[in-house]
């Protein structure tokens, strides 16, 4: 019954002290890993953000400014905590780790090293036990970071409602529906994902992708790859759909009434869910920690770390550079963007690869399939922009801007 635990070669002798041991060993390795990682990637992200500005940025705290984070968070921590008169103490206290714990949870799933030569599917032996490079691998780890996702919009809900006041729940109720709005896109582009790996395993998921051509990017034709991006910049809330902290316009979000280690805490789950969802993409749709060629001297597990180490710098360089570079998109342009572009184009892309992988296991002609699906998505398209079009009628007629 060794299924009902994971799918980790560890567990499937039973679970004893050695297997316990081990597990949380990983666990701590994987919290410092994070925690490290979020630190250098707020020190990346004020230098990034400071070159592209002409600007120096930290150079103070530390060599290179390298403990800027250390000291802004020892700031906040020596503040005065506050809670409002009007909160509901005990949601006020729990919404921040609501939204922090999450983060760390999809984190545990993620394939962070391995051995993949020589059909070993990332398996290493550590102590005497063969294991894999990640905290947990359950048969259902896809679905177990879809549910995180989920979890995470009530530490953002929570918080502007336990506030007491009127302003952060404007910010919480629109960082929610913002959220929901873009867990549909997110949802089915991993569905396409799954269609294609074939598994709700992430470590099998990087095993499917075992050279160019098969990484889901090129395997699921680039279009969900494209969705999902767009859709978690959105869950993340950053910039250009940053509007839950839009200062102009709600003060400060959901979470004005926070201070001290409380907004500490809030501060600190933006930049895990950062760092997370940047492997979380890197483990569906490049590989993983899986290279394209094997690097000369280098053992397989410090091979495999570098790759990982790469593509997520790579994804992280992007959010900064967006940051820095886009303007914030208007609140009704959010939400046409995810409800009239991402959600139509990533379920008909989902139909199209069902049909086909169908094709392909009935044996049918690929070129009429082809055609005869394009053809469909194509008037679906045409019908979708002629509701558009009505419904952007109607609206003018009835005198509304939106």
């Amino acid at each position: 019954m060794s299924f009902v635990y994971a799918l980790d070669p560890l567990l499937e002798g039973g679970v004893g002290w050695p297997e316990v041991g081990i597990v949380v060993l990983k666990v701590v390795i994987a919290f410092a890993i994070l925690l490290v990682s979020v630190i250098l990637t707020i020190w990346f992200e004020r230098k990034v953000i400071a070159g592209l500005q002409n600007r120096q940025g930290p150079v103070w705290a530390g060599p290179w400014g390298l403990l800027i984070t250390l000291a802004d968070g020892l700031k906040l921590i020596l503040k005065e905590d506050l809670i409002p008169q009007n909160a509901s103490r005990f949601v006020f206290k729990l919404a921040p780790f609501l939204s922090v714990v999450p983060a760390f949870l999809t984190f545990c799933i993620v394939p962070l090293a391995g051995d993949f030569s020589d059909g070993k599917n990332g398996v290493v032996e550590l102590f005497g036990h063969e294991t894999l490079l990640q905290v947990a691998d359950p048969p259902v780890g896809i679905l177990w970071m879809l549910a995180m996702s989920s979890i995470a919009v009530y530490g953002v809900m929570l918080a502007g409602w336990s506030s007491g006041s009127k302003y952060p729940l404007l910010g919480s109720v629109r960082a929610t529906a913002q959220m929901v709005s873009y867990e549909a896109a997110l949802g089915m582009s991993v569905a396409t994902v799954i269609l294609v790996a074939g598994t709700l395993s992430t470590n099998g998921i990087v095993v499917a992708q075992d050279d160019l051509v098969s990484w889901n990017i090129v395997a699921t034709g680039v279009v969900p790859f494209l969705v999902f991006l767009v859709a978690a910049t959105a869950e993340l809330n950053r910039p250009p759909f940053d509007l839950v902290e839009a200062e102009q316009e709600i003060v400060g979000g959901y979470h004005t009434e926070y201070s001290s280690f409380r907004f500490a805490v809030f501060y600190l789950s933006e930049y895990l869910s950062l760092v997370t969802m940047s492997a979380i993409i890197v483990t569906l749709f490049l590989g993983g920690p899986r290279g394209l060629f094997d690097i000369p001297l280098l053992p397989a597990i410090p091979e495999s770390i570098l790759w990982l180490l790469l593509k997520v710098l790579l994804f992280l360089f992007a959010y900064v550079w967006v940051r820095a570079t886009l303007p914030r998109l208007r609140y009704d342009q959010l939400m046409d963007i995810g409800w009239k572009v991402l959600i139509p184009l990533a379920f008909g892309w989902f139909l199209l690869i069902t049909v086909l992988r169908l094709a392909d296991d009935l044996d049918w002609n690929r070129v009429v399939v082809v055609i005869i699906a394009l053809a469909a998505l194509f008037a679906a398209l045409g019908l979708l922009l002629a509701a558009l079009r009505v419904s952007a009628r109607r609206r003018a007629t009835e005198g509304t801007v939106f």
